[in-house]
């Protein structure tokens, strides 16, 4: 079976080895056929500590690493906001 790979924003490093991704989607409504979008947290591991706020990621589902943790970080696709300020300074 295959695993199950999204993408989405991280929202917040701050655990250590762990980031929070929200990965947001469209769905169309059933009467009025219009989209809406929904939007589901998962934590990730993040074995080298390198995604930051606002990065968007690729994650890739895998066994449970801790109570909450199914997820893994397959790659960083953007680097966020943050990323750009402290390359400035």
């Amino acid at each position: 079976m295959k695993k199950r790979v999204l993408t989405g924003e991280v929202i917040s490093n701050k655990m250590s080895k762990t980031i929070v991704v929200r990965v947001e989607r469209a769905i169309m409504h059933p009467i009025y056929k219009k989209f809406y979008k929904k939007h589901k947290k998962f934590m990730a591991h993040d074995p080298n500590s390198e995604a930051n706020i606002g990065d968007i990621v690729r994650i890739e589902e895998s066994k449970p690493l801790s109570k909450n943790k199914r997820w893994v970080l397959l790659e960083i696709l953007k680097k966020g906001i943050q990323d750009n300020i402290k390359e400035t300074e």
